[in-house]
């Protein structure tokens, strides 16, 4: 059973950093393309950023330049470096992961909340 498992969530200041970690809880031999989404109140769920099997990365215009994807394979965790954040940062943000034929799964979510 595979689940994703998101922490590090919290308030910043604006201008300030936050380094969210999610981490792929269960055994599985499912390779999943890990991204993060947010959702603001009221709006639809974005993306936001994610990674691939081939180490390429991408990011949404808002946040390019300012956030920062990575992966630690050995302990199976998938971060957002979240730097020079803006209060319009604030969001719910979420774990997502794509594994092809094993399916999607995604987190319950971190808040993050910018003043």
């Amino acid at each position: 059973h595979v689940q994703l498992v998101e922490s590090g969530g919290g308030s910043a200041q604006a201008g300030g950093s936050l380094r969210l970690s999610c981490e792929v809880s269960g055994y599985t031999f499912c390779n999943y393309e890990m991204s993060w989404y947010r959702q603001a109140p009221g709006k639809e769920r974005e993306f936001v950023s994610g990674i691939y099997r081939d180490g390429s990365t991408n990011y949404a215009d808002s946040v390019k330049g300012r956030f920062t994807i990575s992966q630690d394979n050995a302990k199976k965790t998938v971060y957002l470096q979240m730097n020079s954040v803006k209060p319009e940062d604030t969001a719910m943000y979420y774990c997502h992961g794509a594994g092809g034929l094993c399916g999607v799964v995604w987190g319950q979510g971190t808040q993050v909340t910018v003043s």
